[in-house]
């Protein structure tokens, strides 16, 4: 039996015909293909299952994970990063980070580099002085790649053979090492506590190689060549400090063309011998025309290397000698040293023993200032010859030197332009002797007496107070000892432990 279709039958089929020819029935825009998103795995599958049946339960299970998928995909496709846990310092470029990092104080460099390799690395770039320990961080390129700004440089103490986990120090003024009672009973040092040259040139090569910007530099030890890789790599070298110097070595000092501080050390007592002759001095004179101050320890000469150096460096304005070995009569070359403002005196056994006569001496215009420390002042001649160079001086420093008398602190009677004097240690000069010379000068304007046990606080005459009231800067202190008692007064201490110990 047979029933005509129904009008629903009818209805449901014309709108599914209809809806197959045109299958956006709303006018609602299609997106373009190039607007589609990336197919997914199961629009594959349905692709290829498009042939089946209509009832496959595989279709209907990849149909429910399709719009499961759609259902639980975030409306913000990215992420959002936990800034909790997250480096923001990241976000910072190298040069940002490196002027954040320079306006820390110098106390926090070290737990700054500790914070993780990029902070290392920048922190290493601010570094700018460094004391190079171990050679073999220097050889290795370790040191030029941890620390590539590097402009001052110590190579001292890596330059020593010595064990570093002794307990004996030897300390002197220019160098510092640790002993090893056990394998050097007499605690000398010699050229076995030395690295070889060779060596040492190799560190030289490669620390100029790696640092072009150099500006200061110590080293012991160094040959020729070494230096000479110095000064064509490092053109803006301006500061050398060269201990165990000879005259073959100041060749390559004399390629510094920039150089304008140099200190030379020669021979020291009890750790190493080298000679600095005229020949050395000269070619140093007439390579480093540019120096500004020098200083010559321990260096032999004459009168003829000085001349040169005066003849030579215009510019020179410092001038020291520290234990020198000078021929007698060097003195009087002092005066072709024109623009000379500062001559210092330190730890000189002799000044000069046969300066000449004075006639001959001549003096230095320009001098502003003389320093003595720690030199023995025993000989009249030299002395005298001293004070009459040095005659144009502005200001006399006098340390703890031996043989300062009266008769001796005379001689500067000649210098009638000193402003400022200041005494320290002198224990031989009286207030008599010291109050013969401060009266000529008239221009004096500071002084400074300070440990000088035989100038009394009751010895000052009503002449000297009167001078003291003109003075501009004052410091009288010549006998420590009595600054303690007058301290103590009133206090009941200094009393030979009286009120705390009693007996009983």
């Amino acid at each position: 039996m047979s029933f005509p279709p129904s009008n629903n039958n009818t209805q449901n089929q014309n709108q599914h015909n209809a809806i197959i020819k045109n299958p956006n029935p709303n006018n609602f825009p299609i997106s373009s293909p190039t607007k589609k998103r990336a197919s997914r795995w199961s629009d594959i599958w349905l692709k290829t299952n498009t042939n089946a049946k209509n009832n496959n339960p595989l279709n209907s299970m990849v149909v429910a994970m399709q719009l499961h998928s759609l259902s639980s995909s975030p409306k913000h496709p990215k992420s959002i990063p936990n800034f909790s846990i997250m480096d923001r310092t990241l976000l910072l470029s190298d040069e940002l980070l490196l002027k954040i990092l320079a306006k820390l104080p110098d106390s926090q460099r070290n737990s700054n580099s500790l914070v993780c390799k990029r902070w290392l690395n920048l922190q290493g770039r601010l570094v700018r002085s460094l004391k190079v320990l171990d050679w073999n961080f220097l050889l290795s390129g370790r040191l030029i790649h941890r620390f590539p700004n590097l402009n001052h440089v110590d190579l001292v103490s890596g330059s020593l053979i010595s064990p570093r986990n002794s307990g004996i120090c030897l300390s002197h003024r220019y160098l510092s090492m640790h002993v090893d009672s056990a394998s050097s009973p007499s605690w000398c040092f010699g050229e076995e506590n030395l690295l070889p040259v060779e060596v040492i040139d190799n560190g030289l090569i490669a620390l100029a190689g790696g640092c072009p910007n150099l500006r200061r530099l110590s080293v012991i030890g160094a040959s020729e060549m070494g230096l000479l890789s110095v000064a064509e790599e490092c053109s803006t070298l301006q500061e050398l400090e060269l201990q165990r110097c000879s005259d073959n070595v100041l060749r390559g000092i004399a390629a510094c063309a920039n150089l304008q501080i140099l200190k030379l050390v020669g021979n020291v007592d009890g750790l190493y011998t080298s000679v600095v002759s005229d020949i050395g001095l000269t070619i140093l004179a007439q390579g480093c025309k540019r120096l500004v101050k020098l200083e010559l320890s321990g260096c032999e000469g004459s009168f003829d290397g000085i001349k040169a150096i005066g003849k030579c460096c215009q510019m020179l304005e410092e001038l020291t000698f520290c234990d020198h070995r000078m021929d007698d009569g060097w003195l009087a070359a002092l005066s072709f040293c024109e623009n000379l403002k500062t001559l210092r005196f330190q730890s000189c056994k002799r000044i000069d023993h046969n300066p000449g006569l004075e006639e001959y001496l001549g003096s230095c215009e320009a001098l502003e200032r003389l320093h003595l420390h720690k030199c023995q002042l025993r000989d009249k001649k030299s002395v005298a010859a001293m004070f009459s160079v040095g005659r144009a001086a502005k200001e006399i420093i006098i340390q703890d030197c031996w043989g300062l008398d009266n008769t001796m602190f005379s001689f500067a009677n000649i210098c009638r332009r000193v402003k400022l004097l200041y005494l320290e240690g002198c224990s031989m000069l009286t207030n008599e002797g010291l109050e013969s010379v401060i009266h000529s000068w008239k221009e004096l304007q500071s002084l400074k007496v300070v440990s000088c046990k035989n100038i009394k606080d009751s010895e000052i005459s009503p002449e000297l107070a009167t001078l003291f009231t003109t003075l501009i800067d004052l410091k009288w202190r010549p006998d420590t000892k009595s600054l303690l008692p007058s301290s103590l007064a009133g206090i009941g201490m200094g009393k030979k432990g009286g009120k705390f110990f009693r007996r009983v």
